[in-house]
This record gives C-alpha cells, sequence and structure tokens, in this order.
C-alpha cells in the first residue's frame, strides 16, 4: 500500500518481499468503512467490491446464542462513502495493489529478497539483502520498514517493542456450513467467560462463501491444537450438529498486543505489525496498517518533493502512534475482555450497557464511529 501510494506520486521506490511471490494468508480479511474510503481513490476499493461481502450489521451474542445487541453500519451515512464492512482475504487485495503498482508508477516490486540489515550513512541508507544471486547492497534515501511482527528492520534498529503476548493462543476454522440459518448475522462476536468466540462470513471462491470462527485455545503444541478431534470438539461446543463439519481452513497463532517506543529512527521509519501488533477482535491491525501507509505516504512524499523538512515524518510518528496506543490497542483489549468477562455481574452489566447503546441511535452512532476507527482518526489528525 505504501509503495503504491510514493508511486503514484511518481517516487521511485523498491519494494523486498522475502516470499517467492504474493501469499495465500487467511488471517485478515474485514475492511473497515474508512479504510475503504481511503483506499477508494487509489482505484483499490471498486475492485475489491466485486468480490467482497458488503457487512453492514454486525451483533454480540451470549454463548447460549441469544442475541444480546445488533449494529447497523448504516447509522454511519454522511460520514463516510462505505458505511458498511468489507469482507474480503488480505489475499486478494494483494494482487490488486500489485497490478495497480505497474500500471504506470516507477515502484518496483522484488520477491524473493530477504533483508538481513541496516546502516546508515548520512543522508543514504545502506540496505543489505540476500536473494538466490547472493548478497547485495541497495542504496536508499528513505527505508520503510513493513517487515511485521518480526521486523528485521526494526531488530537492526534496536527500537523497543514495548507490550505483552496474551497466555492463549488463537484458533481459526474455516467451514463452509452456514451459521446464518441460526440467525447470524455476517460478524457476530459471542461472550463467554469459558470460551468466546468470533465469527466472520468471507467470500472464498464465491458463493456461499465460508464461515471463519476464532476460537481461544490453550497455549500448546500446535499439532495438538489442530488435531482433528480437538478441532471438532471446538465447533460442536459451539453449535452441535449430528454431522461432523467440513473444516477446509486451520491454523494457530499467538497474539500480541506491543507498540513500538518511536516509528522512526533518521531516515528509517516502521509501518503495520513492525511497529503495532494486537489481538484481532474489532479488525484493528489490518486496517490501522493500510491508514499508517497512507499516513506516511502522504507525508514522506511532501519531504520528497522539498515541500516540507523532515521534522515533518516525526508528525506521523506522533499521530499513527497515538492512533496505535490510543485507538486499537486500548479498543482491542477492552474487546477481548469484554468477551471473556468471568465475573457474571460484570459481564450481565456491560451486555446491558451494549444493549442501551445500541438502541439509542444517536449512542450507537457514536459507538459506530469509534468502532470503525472514524472518531480515532478524527483525533490523530487533529495532532500537530
Amino acid at each position: 500500500m505504501c509503495a503504491l501510494a510514493l508511486g503514484k506520486q511518481g517516487i521511485p521506490v523498491i519494494v523486498l518481499e522475502s516470499e517467492r511471490g504474493l501469499t495465500r494468508d487467511l488471517r485478515a480479511g474485514s475492511f473497515h468503512p474508512v479504510t475503504l474510503d481511503m483506499m477508494e481513490p487509489f482505484g483499490i476499493t471498486s475492485q475489491m467490491e466485486h468480490e467482497g461481502i458488503r457487512v453492514r450489521h454486525w451483533q454480540i451474542r451470549d454463548r447460549r446464542g441469544e442475541l444480546v445487541a445488533t449494529f447497523d453500519l448504516g447509522l454511519l451515512e454522511g460520514e463516510t462513502r462505505h458505511p458498511y464492512r468489507l469482507h474480503l482475504e488480505q489475499h486478494r487485495l494483494t494482487p490488486i495493489q500489485l497490478d495497480l503498482i505497474g500500471q504506470g508508477t516507477q515502484a518496483e516490486v522484488h520477491f524473493g529478497y530477504t533483508v538481513t540489515g541496516l546502516e546508515a550513512r548520512g543522508d543514504r541508507v545502506l540496505v543489505h539483502i540476500s536473494g538466490d544471486d547472493g548478497p547485495a547492497t541497495i542504496e536508499a534515501s528513505w527505508v520503510v520498514g513493513a517487515d511485521g511482527g518480526r521486523s528485521t528492520v526494526r531488530k537492526s534498529l534496536g527500537i523497543e517493542f514495548e507490550g505483552f503476548t496474551w497466555p492463549e493462543q488463537f484458533l481459526v476454522v474455516s467451514t463452509p456450513y452456514d451459521f446464518a440459518q441460526h440467525g447470524f448475522a455476517m460478524n457476530v462476536y459471542v461472550a463467554d467467560p469459558v470460551e468466546w468466540v468470533a465469527l466472520f462470513k468471507m467470500p472464498d471462491n464465491g458463493p456461499p462463501g465460508l464461515w471463519r470462527i476464532v476460537f481461544p485455545t490453550p497455549d500448546r503444541d500446535d499439532a495438538a491444537t489442530l488435531a482433528v478431534e480437538n478441532v471438532e470438539r471446538k465447533m460442536q461446543g459451539f453449535i452441535a450438529r449430528r454431522a461432523p463439519y467440513d473444516v477446509l481452513y486451520k491454523s494457530v497463532y499467538r497474539v500480541h498486543q506491543r507498540v513500538c517506543k518511536t516509528f522512526r529512527s533518521g531516515r528509517v521509519l516502521l509501518a503495520g505489525d513492525a511497529a503495532h501488533v494486537n489481538n484481532p477482535l474489532g479488525a484493528f491491525g489490518l486496517n490501522s496498517g493500510i491508514h499508517d501507509a497512507i499516513s506516511l505516504a502522504e507525508k514522506l512524499g511532501r519531504v520528497w518533493r522539498g515541500e516540507a523538512d523532515d521534522a515533518l515524518l516525526d508528525l506521523y510518528v506522533r499521530q499513527r502512534r497515538m492512533a496505535a496506543v490510543e485507538q486499537v490497542e486500548r479498543m482491542s483489549i477492552r474487546n477481548k475482555r469484554q468477551l471473556e468477562e468471568r465475573d457474571p455481574h460484570v459481564q450481565r452489566k456491560r451486555l446491558q450497557e451494549l444493549i442501551a447503546i445500541a438502541q439509542d441511535p444517536a449512542r450507537a452512532r457514536d459507538h459506530l464511529l469509534e468502532t470503525s476507527m472514524i472518531t480515532g482518526l478524527r483525533q490523530s489528525s487533529q495532532i500537530r
């Protein structure tokens, strides 16, 4: 996203991707209204909508399956050009971006190259890489580390990644079984003190699509977590049925809540998971990474053209770090703790509050502005 946004400004960019090609990543896939707004000028959103699922309503339920509250994103009409979430797997977004990069930009994408280290040299950065043809060095005026939670760029800079790792793992299971017949919306959060659940409908290869279910699970050997009998037990515990579930995809991963102490060191900047990671409840990770990329590209473009000095990049750091700490981290932690609350009196009080919010259009609208990341973006844009 950052390469495309820079390339559309006529700025030469080299993208170094360690994978051999675009990957099929099944983790992310829920795009908030404001993210769709931000990607629209690049020609991305209209293409995504050809295959994506528009999700106007999302629900909170309890583990008995009873509906607690429904939130209607249509209340955001006038606040966004896209008053709905769009569900589309991340591996369907990246080909669109790659294709647009190849249409009239000076950005180049090189697969199969791993960054091994960095050296600052005045107004240049030496980027050491390794590929099939051996080690090499690229000289760059600026470097953006968007290389994920294990970022080599961040580690090379020695920037502290503050935060913690959740004690449990997350198990993700995808099935064609249709949960809509049980009254579920295409995005549901199920509160339970023992085992909360998050549920999303994804397009997959077309109708009828797949339902992706996220469960918390003890931190143990991945093979045991992914074992057929364990996955089936989890699914039957959620919605019991006579026949076994048809599971097409399953994966397990550990979840972190961390934010870098700074997103910049001289001519090197961090974005996305390299700068901040969070649990997936609320769909903030992928979205906030795209927000980072677009904000950074706009500011770096101005610096590149000589329209502003590089202090403008410190504004990127202030704005996006505040969004990561005050919005992404706070809300994702709140969402998880709300679903897993063990004190029945506290949980009942929280669920009753959600019912009251959903039934009041003004409060529901404010809630949707916050959970759709619009409020946070507006607040961070006021930082100077």
